[in-house]
C-alpha cells in the first residue's frame, strides 16, 4: 500500500490530541510513503542475509531522516551563519488548502526519534489518522 491507498481520518477536536495526531500523520506519511516503498525495491530474490541488510541500511537511513527533523544533527554552519532544514505539517480544508487550520514545525514536536519505534510498527498514536481507501468494487 501507499499514501495513496489511504484516506484521512478526521482530526480530534481538541488541540493537544490534534497536535499529536498532526505528528502520528507526519509519520504514518513518511512511513507508508517513505520506508515501505524502499522496502518494497528490495529484490525478492534477495538472500535473508541480505534482506535484512537492506532492511536495516533502509531503518538506519530513516531514523537519520527523523534526527534531521528533530533538530538533532544535520545543520551546516560556520561562525556566522547557519543553513538548516526544517519539516512543517500542515492541516488545511481540502476546499481551500491554501489557508491551514494548524500547522506544527515538527522540530518543536514531541520527538520524531522516539515516534520512529512506534511508527516502525505501526503505532501512530491513539486517534487514527488513515483507513484504507474504499474503491467503489467494496
Amino acid at each position: 500500500m501507499s499514501t495513496y491507498d489511504f484516506e484521512l481520518v478526521n482530526p480530534p477536536a481538541n488541540e493537544r490530541r490534534r497536535e499529536l495526531w498532526l505528528q502520528h500523520a507526519a509519520g504514518f506519511i513518511l512511513f507508508e510513503y517513505v520506508r515501505k516503498r524502499a522496502l518494497s525495491e528490495i529484490a525478492e530474490s534477495a538472500s535473508a542475509e541480505a534482506r535484512s541488510a537492506a532492511e536495516k541500511a533502509i531503518d538506519d537511513c530513516m531514523y537519520a531522516l527523523m534526527r534531521l527533523i528533530d533538530g538533532n544533527s544535520g545543520a551546516l554552519m560556520n561562525a556566522d551563519f547557519e543553513v538548516d532544514l526544517r519539516m512543517i505539517a500542515r492541516l488545511a480544508s481540502a476546499q481551500g488548502p491554501d489557508a491551514p487550520i494548524q500547522q506544527l514545525d515538527l522540530r518543536d514536536g514531541d520527538g520524531f526519534c522516539m515516534g520512529f519505534h512506534y511508527w516502525k510498527e505501526g503505532d501512530f498514536g491513539d486517534d487514527p489518522v488513515a483507513a484504507p481507501r474504499q474503491t467503489s468494487a467494496e
